[in-house]
């Protein structure tokens, strides 16, 4: 290697790998990237490879693609060899793809066969889980709470129970593809069981349908693709052998978030006595709930082959690397939930050697901050606000190059937009990486707001709402409350109409507004009651734009947002994004004919609340890279924060409801109010899926344990997110919680192990 690279013991160790199974566990700012692409390009230098062969490099997601091809370049034409060539990086779907596009009539698909995105895949499951429930809703009647009202009953079933079946569907739908089971086999599977098992035949059937959908497009999901390749892996050996051929080196980058079906695929690609290297970092597996994805397959691929570390990191100074490894210790020898101390687990986390490229920055135990008082959750917001805009204001005369990384990592997506709203209000400058953006998330919801008074235009509140949008720059803006107080006035009489029609399609005898001059010719002088001649000369003017939005509901729905849009938004950042929202619902609308303004509205609504991913112009599917954001504010979640770093970090709501120990009178997200016995449909419907797979006679689905297993899996899962949020912070880092809704939620057993 030439002296550009410089690397660290444990890393020149797996560089001596010449060939065969080698399982790595890496931490944090261990340099993953950075040792395999460094692997790859001293195989392709090694002269190991033919012409006509290739190191296949797979990783998790699609940033860290050209991430690794282009370090492989680099360390490649160092060598003097020709760069980009001798290797191949994939995602794993990229994989799959690449292989059924080579044979898919060997596993049943047309030559040109699509691919739904996951939007459209939501949106095929959410047709198919609504159909059923509406004809199905009283099977589920037995698993609601019997102690509940029936008004909230009703509630419960119109309102909640909706998302709750398209979510557990999604689950079941992904588990039974992983265990390679079609519709009809599931369904030969569950008549076999002799097992009253009512979610799973739900599910069945939600499947079914979502399947059909899917073969009348000629298309299949990024799971289908995935089951489909191991098809072909397995039943055409010589189509396997070639593969074997091009790739006799296969190198597998986070490992850890591996699932059964794709350690089969590689395992197959590399053979029995192939060259296959994996990395990971159990610690770090945080997308494991209700996915196929599991750190075990890690663990035991590397009890079960040479293994080697990577244990070494430059990034935190050595007190958080301390705090970090605290956890770990913590969690294996003292977790009050005996079931979850495997959470966590060596190797520790070593500071970087003497002379190291990429040295720790310097201890200082004083720069890790535990805030002990329990904040209310908006209580909490403000004082993480107000501390984040003191320490912008003492940086702000640094050179920008000089200035830190600032990062605000929460649990949700929600939390993080009103705090980005927080930071707007101070004058603070951040940068949203959640969702959507906050710009985004105002003009989705303004957008749903017209359309769901054009949706219900007999409807005196939504129209009242709809003339709120169009004066947006005085409800959303900074106007003071003398100023707003008439526009305010004005939306109250709109609210107040007995007869919307009077008002939008007025007769010689029925003009709603004919009564305001005749009114304010009757007003005291000296009152200060709002001017009928504003009302009048201000609805006036609404109505006109409100006609003619009527007149448009016709349109095409992507014309009707652009024609609304051209009346409410004059920042053009704003119509550029009405253009994105318009393309959106269009492509939903082409996708489901029968579709009509209340469900295309609902589409912006779960963008507006921040529920659904909607990039507008970020640059986030390129990869994120904090350091071009010096000085400024990252706002994110804690699961988006895995990969970055920052120097100075806040982690928020690390409470025993976020971050549970698993006792048995804590709740957990998952585990629905309305729901009888506390129980997890997703994870029951999961237990009742396995039972129904299993060959052994006498493994019957025992209500309720498989929701007892899902609360052990969370705890888990939650404790590595707290390690994972420590470990983002190179210098400082402050924690917080706070009381949660109810106000009844205390700091997490987690944290005040490390107070």
């Amino acid at each position: 290697m030439t002296a550009s690279f410089i690397f660290r013991p444990s890393q020149e160790k797996i560089l001596r790998y010449r060939g065969g199974r080698l399982g790595i566990a890496a931490v944090p700012g261990a340099g993953k990237t950075f040792t395999l692409s460094a692997l790859a390009a001293q195989i392709i230098a090694s002269g190991a490879l033919a012409t006509d062969q290739e190191v296949l490099i797979v990783t998790l997601v699609n940033s860290a693609v050209e991430n690794f091809s282009n370090r492989i370049s680099a360390m490649v034409e160092q060598k003097g060899l020709i760069p980009h060539l001798g290797y191949r990086v994939r995602t794993l779907h990229g994989l799959a793809h690449d292989l059924v596009r080579e044979k898919p009539g060997r596993v049943g698909l047309e030559e040109r066969f699509s691919i739904v995105d996951e939007a459209e895949a939501a949106a095929i499951r959410k047709d198919a889980a609504q159909t059923w429930l509406a004809a199905h809703a009283e099977t589920l009647e037995d698993y609601l709470d019997p102690q509940m009202e029936p008004g909230k009953r009703d509630w419960a079933l119109r309102q909640q129970l909706p998302a709750q079946i398209e979510s557990l569907a999604q689950a079941f739908i992904r588990s039974a593809k992983d265990s390679r089971q079609a519709p009809e086999s599931l369904l030969a599977r569950l008549k076999a069981s002799g097992q009253s098992l009512p979610l799973d035949e739900m599910g069945y059937a939600i499947y079914a349908d979502y399947q059909r959908a899917l073969a009348y497009r000629g298309a299949v999901d990024f799971d289908d693709l995935i089951r489909l390749s191991l098809d072909l892996l397995e039943s055409d050996p010589e189509f396997l052998e070639r593969l074997r051929y091009r790739y006799p080196f296969i190198l597998e980058d986070e490992a850890q978030d591996s699932s059964q079906l794709q350690e089969k695929i590689l395992g197959l690609l590399s053979g029995e006595n192939g060259n296959w290297v994996r990395v990971g970092d159990p610690n770090q597996a945080i997308f494991e709930t209700f996915t196929t994805a599991s750190p075990e397959l890690l663990r035991r691929f590397i009890a079960e082959n040479d293994s080697a570390e990577l244990p070494e990191s430059g990034r935190s100074q050595p007190a958080i690397i301390g705090l970090a490894n605290r956890l770990i210790k913590w969690v294996m020898d003292r977790h009050p939930n005996p079931h979850a101390q495997d959470a966590l687990m060596p190797p520790y986390i070593l500071p970087a050697p003497a002379g190291d490229p990429q040295p720790n920055p310097p201890d200082d135990p004083t720069a890790i901050h535990f805030v002990t008082k329990r904040f209310a959750p908006e209580e909490e917001l403000e004082q993480v606000a107000r501390s984040v805009e003191k320490y912008v204001n003492s940086i702000q005369d640094i050179p920008v190059e000089q200035k830190p990384t600032i990062a605000i990592l929460d649990t949700r997506n929600a939390r993080g937009a009103e705090m980005v709203k927080l930071l707007n209000a101070r004058g603070v400058e951040c940068v949203e990486l959640l969702n959507s953006t906050h710009q985004t998330r105002r003009a989705a919801g303004a957008l749903s707001r017209l359309l769901a008074y054009l949706a219900d235009p007999g409807s005196a509140t939504k129209l009242s709402g709809a003339y709120q949008v169009w004066r947006r720059e005085i409800f959303q803006g900074e106007a003071d409350a003398a100023t707003r107080r008439p526009y305010q006035e004005t939306a109250e009489c709109l609210r107040r109409l007995g007869n919307v029609e009077e008002f939008l399609a007025p007769t010689e005898a029925r003009d709603w507004l004919s009564g305001f001059s005749e009114a304010d010719s009757q007003r005291e002088p000296d009152s200060d009651a709002v001017p009928a001649s504003f009302l009048l000369e201000e609805l006036t003017a609404f109505r006109a734009d409100a006609r003619r939005w009527l007149d448009a509901v016709t349109l095409p729905v992507d014309q009707l947002i652009l024609t609304l849009a051209q009346d409410v938004f004059t920042d053009p950042a704003d119509l550029a994004l009405a253009h994105k929202l318009a393309l959106l619902l269009r492509q939903s609308s082409n996708n489901h004919t029968d579709w009509r303004l209340p469900e295309l509205t609902a589409e912006l609504v779960v963008i507006a609340k921040n529920e659904r991913r909607f990039l507008g112009f970020s640059s986030d599917d390129a990869g994120f890279d904090p350091e071009k954001h010096r000085g400024k504010v990252v706002v994110t979640t804690m699961h988006r924060a895995k990969g970055l770093e920052w120097d100075r970090v806040y982690l928020l709501s690390v409470n025993n409801y976020d971050f549970p120990a698993g006792m048995h009178d804590e709740s957990f997200i998952s585990e629905k109010w309305y729901v009888r016995d506390h129980l997890n449909l997703e994870a029951e419907a999961l237990g009742q899926l396995q039972a129904a797979l299993s060959d052994d006679e006498f493994d019957y689905y025992e209500e309720g344990a498989a929701t007892k297993q899902a609360r052990v899996d969370y705890v888990k899962e939650r404790l590595r997110l707290l390690y994972v949020g420590i470990t983002r912070a190179k210098r400082e880092l402050i924690i917080t919680f706070n009381s949660g809704r109810k106000g009844d939620a205390e700091a997490a057993p987690a944290l005040k192990a490390l107070w």
